[in-house]
């Protein structure tokens, strides 16, 4: 097992090089010109030159990559232009906002999926099941921005029982900390809901044809411990690897649902971030929104030899 921990670590090396390399390109092949945004409106040519060599972007795009990159194996994110502040700061800044989020989101989001996606198995082709999958379908065409604006329209704005926008540290208060979370995970975990009740259904109903659930019924064993001991422990496999795959959504989702609801974290650093043409800030959130992609799915794939014993690496 630690073995291939340490195979699975060291392979993620030449992953994160490539989507090093490939952010920096797109970043520099994108249109506008950090040194301009900076400068201003009303800065003249020489003003914008004098900025992009301050900021090292009137050297050759290898060299500029090559700095960077050394930068990066250092430990060392660099300054952001924009911000005037260093990577690291920024991100110490703006994680727990995002953690909080994420963490809220899943919760709520496994919590609710998984017994509606057992319960629609359990009650296949009656109007529960098609009422689930329909909130399913539902739950994957509407844009994520549209229920977060639906969700403030109702509850903070009609119903006022929610804030609008924005967000309080949960060293300011646990109650505030909660009332501004509340909207913004309902509307992420839509669509996160939506993926695991799906898949979730469709695993059940695989496992409760399986010879051994008829045996447990057949010793008479009611439905709920055939349910809880046999089919859901046996259809976790998946549950849990489409669990570790909707962290890529959820990651897109946070970029728009802090935008949306005013929350400072690292979704909304990104998006001004690119705005402001800003190429360390969002380089230095690329990489590490993906190395926490590649370690929440090396995570799932231990789980999974707890779920099953018959897996072994």
């Amino acid at each position: 097992m630690f073995g291939y921990i340490a195979r699975r670590l060291l392979a993620t090396i030449p992953v994160m090089a490539v989507v090093a390399v490939l952010v920096f390109m797109l970043l520099r092949f994108t249109a506008g010109d950090p040194a301009a945004i900076i400068a201003g409106d009303n800065a003249t040519s020489q003003d914008v030159a004098a900025i992009r060599e301050k900021l090292g972007l009137d050297r050759p795009i290898v060299q500029q990559f090559a700095i960077w990159f050394g930068s990066i194996l250092r430990g060392d994110f660099g300054e952001s232009f924009f911000f005037k502040k260093t990577i690291a700061e920024l991100i110490v800044e703006r994680v727990e906002p995002t953690l909080a989020l994420a963490v809220c989101t899943v919760l709520l989001a496994v919590s609710t999926a998984v017994p509606l996606g057992v319960l629609a198995a359990w009650k296949r082709g009656t109007w529960i099941d098609r009422s689930v999958m329909g909130l399913s379908v539902f739950g994957f065409s509407v844009p994520v921005f549209v229920i977060g604006y639906a969700l403030i329209y109702l509850f903070a704005i009609e119903l006022a029982w929610l804030p609008v926008q924005g967000y309080q540290r949960l060293r300011e208060g646990l109650g505030g900390f909660l009332a501004r979370l509340i909207l913004p995970s309902v509307a992420l975990a839509v669509i996160y809901v939506a993926l695991i009740a799906r898949i979730t259904r469709a695993s059940v109903l695989e496992v409760m044809n399986a010879e051994y659930v008829r045996t447990a019924r057949a010793k008479g064993l009611g439905e709920l411990p055939v349910l809880l001991r046999h089919v859901l422990r046996n259809a976790a496999v998946p549950i849990v690897t489409v669990i570790g795959l909707g962290v890529a959504l959820l990651i897109g989702g946070v970029v728009v649902t802090e935008s949306v609801f005013s929350i400072p974290g690292l979704g909304r650093l990104t998006v001004d971030a690119v705005l402001a043409r800003d190429y360390p800030t969002v380089q230095a959130v690329v990489l590490l929104f993906s190395a926490v992609y590649v370690l929440i799915n090396l995570l799932v794939d231990v789980i999974y030899t707890f779920l099953d014993p018959r897996i072994r690496y």
